[in-house]
């Protein structure tokens, strides 16, 4: 079973960036896909962007030009590095992991951007 850890996140002003990490209790090449969604209050919870072990990349529109997802397989991290935030982009973001079918989810880590 592949636990996630995240981490990252906090509280940023409008324009700021934020790097969000996920270590994987086990090496990622045998995960599929990895990536990152994310729930703001109320909401339903939304893919925010993801990487396959061949690094091809999907993006949710609104954040297309403004975040970037990469992977280390050395280290079993991937990262959301995330720029010119708004507030928009205010919400629990949580990794997740598609290994051969089955889904795994981190604890959520909070991110907030003020206006």
């Amino acid at each position: 079973q592949v636990q996630l850890v995240e981490s990252g996140g906090g509280l940023v002003q409008a324009g700021g960036s934020l790097r969000l990490s996920c270590a994987a209790s086990e090496s990622i090449f045998s995960i599929n896909v990895m990536g990152w969604y994310r729930q703001a209050p109320g909401k339903q919870r939304d893919l925010v962007a993801s990487i396959t072990i061949g690094g091809v990349t999907n993006y949710k529109d609104s954040v297309k030009g403004r975040f970037t997802i990469s992977r280390d397989n050395a280290k079993n991290t991937v990262y959301l590095q995330m720029n010119s935030l708004k507030p928009e982009d205010t919400a629990v973001y949580y990794c997740y992991a598609d290994q051969r079918g089955f889904l795994y989810w981190g604890q959520g880590t909070q991110v907030t951007v003020s206006s």
